[in-house]
């Protein structure tokens, strides 16, 4: 047992903490204007051991991108949709639960895939290259549910590849609007524009005859 005042040596719980200080900090002021020493002081950690772990802070913020932000987008999106009877109802369990999820909190955020992306895609290409990939495989967890949808005679006019597009960009725009209003009841406004615009099945393939009928088919050179 430890004498009563020794110092515990704990290099995973002390790397979790600055984890945690830097991924609240990301979300509430963004990347740029949380600075190492204030991320120091709030862990209560030296220099040295942040160094020890993140030797810059951009491998913190990588960290918090590929460790933090992505475990987040697997347990509100990913997994809700995955467990989901369909891909639709999937996605509109998500938008309900988040938007009840904010208006209890009293104030929104942003989702922090959605902020660190506006403000560092630009800026560096490991954060672009982390970034997008949580993108891509936010995306793809959809369409692959929409594929299993249709193995089972669902949503066969559905586009995969689009669906999943459409609801990410969907649930990304509504969270950015209700962040700059402060107003949860966005998200249901964008799900309903989402549920309007997915074409069901049998419009889908309407809308493609009525395409083909009018449209003329391109030359083959």
């Amino acid at each position: 047992m430890a004498r009563p005042g020794k110092r515990i040596n704990d290099p995973e719980g002390m790397r979790k903490k600055v984890l945690d200080v830097a991924e609240g900090a990301f979300q509430a002021r963004g990347y740029n204007a949380s600075s190492i020493g204030d991320l120091m002081a709030v862990a209560g950690v030296s220099g040295g051991a942040l160094h020890h772990h993140f030797p810059t802070k951009k491998a913190l913020a990588l960290a918090v991108i590929e460790e933090r932000v992505a475990a987040a987008v697997e347990e509100t999106w990913i997994a809700p949709v995955l467990a989901a009877a369909s891909a639709r109802e999937g996605v509109r369990a998500v938008f309900e639960a988040v938007a009840t999820e904010l208006e209890q909190q009293g104030f929104v955020r942003g989702c922090p895939l959605n902020n660190l992306a506006h403000e560092l895609s630009l800026a560096d290409l490991d954060f672009r290259t982390a970034l997008a990939g949580i993108f891509a495989g936010w995306r793809r967890a959809i369409s692959d549910k929409v594929r299993a949808d249709q193995q089972a005679g669902r949503d066969e006019g559905t586009d995969p590849e689009r669906f999943a597009a459409l609801a990410v960009a969907a649930y990304s725009g509504a969270m950015s609007m209700a962040k700059a209003a402060q107003d949860a009841s966005l998200l249901r406004d964008c799900l309903a524009g989402l549920e309007r615009s997915a074409l069901s099945p049998s419009q889908g393939g309407l809308a493609a005859r009525r395409r083909n009928r009018i449209l003329p088919r391109p030359r083959t050179l």
